[in-house]
């Protein structure tokens, strides 16, 4: 498998979508993305049935985070939101993480409880605090190929230059790729990218309905941004689309409205490959 970190050298720029289990990890495989993000947000909308407020634990993304680096062979971004505590927990979650099949990891410089990074009433840690979470971090992986993305939500708390300057100490702290939240304007998309040209890749997070103005990733590899992610929209679009068909169904009785928006038995089963699956058992019978 190609890692990320080689994929990075060799594209203008990667386009990740968000996903939140194997399923949908499967679905943007064959779709023909080189990459994936494990959305942390979204496996709070799906597992919990909650919002992005801190809920989610270190075991359930390493889970998850497990089986589909089990189904899928593309790289995974994986979201470790603060790292799940101080710096002895940041060395647990890059241990697991990276041996559950983590290509990067993502940690932020909120306060414990975290919220979504498009949500009001953030906090963040002192940067020395976060420093030492990176050097962990950084210390803890096994292998240079596992990227260190270091995400600041100081935006919204100090300023934008404030997050400059925490993105500044982050990148001398060892980490590989860097990530300012909430960026509100395209004035503040391209100063954050003339910052870091050619220092450091820079991520851009795509949030339907948040504070970035929404772009398609071309445009946002013209300004200088390396990565793009679009981390809830796999589940936003799950939403709207089971809310149609639940709806329908208990209006109608019947399926029969959504089939033309729903795949039936054997395409599912040629999606999820189960004539193979059927094969290799039959090699052991």
């Amino acid at each position: 498998m190609k890692t990320l970190k080689s994929t990075l050298e060799s594209v203008p720029y990667l386009l990740a979508p968000g996903v939140y289990d194997s399923f949908s990890a499967l679905i943007a495989e064959q779709a023909g993305f080189d990459a994936v993000y494990l959305s942390g947000a979204s496996i709070a909308y799906t597992r919990l049935g909650r919002s992005d407020v801190g809920l989610t634990t270190y075991t359930e993304v390493e889970q998850t985070l497990s089986r589909i680096a089990d189904r899928v062979r593309i790289p995974i971004i994986v979201d470790a939101d603060t790292g799940f505590g101080n710096a002895l927990n940041v060395i647990r979650t890059v241990k697991g993480f990276e041996k559950a099949g983590a290509s990067m990891i993502q940690m932020e410089d909120q306060t414990f409880p975290k919220r979504c990074g498009h949500l009001d009433g953030k906090s963040v840690v002192p940067v020395a605090e976060m420093c030492g979470k990176l050097k962990a971090a950084v210390d803890a992986r096994r292998h240079d190929t596992t990227l260190i993305l270091a995400r600041s939500d100081a935006l919204a708390v100090e300023g934008f230059d404030a997050a400059l300057d925490r993105a500044e100490a982050y990148l001398e702290c060892g980490a590989d790729v860097l990530f300012i939240e909430a960026l509100r304007t395209d004035e503040e998309m391209a100063r954050a990218c003339e910052r870091f040209k050619g220092r450091a890749p820079l991520l851009a997070n795509m949030v339907e309905g948040g504070m970035t103005p929404i772009q398609s990733a071309s445009a946002l590899a013209d300004i200088g941004f390396k990565i793009v992610i679009f981390p809830g929209g796999a589940a936003r679009a799950v939403a709207h689309s089971l809310q149609s068909y639940y709806g329908l169904l208990r209006k109608n009785g019947s399926t029969a409205a959504s089939a033309g928006a729903m795949l039936d038995f054997r395409q599912l089963n040629e999606l999820i490959e189960t004539p193979a699956l059927l094969e290799l058992g039959a090699r052991y019978q």
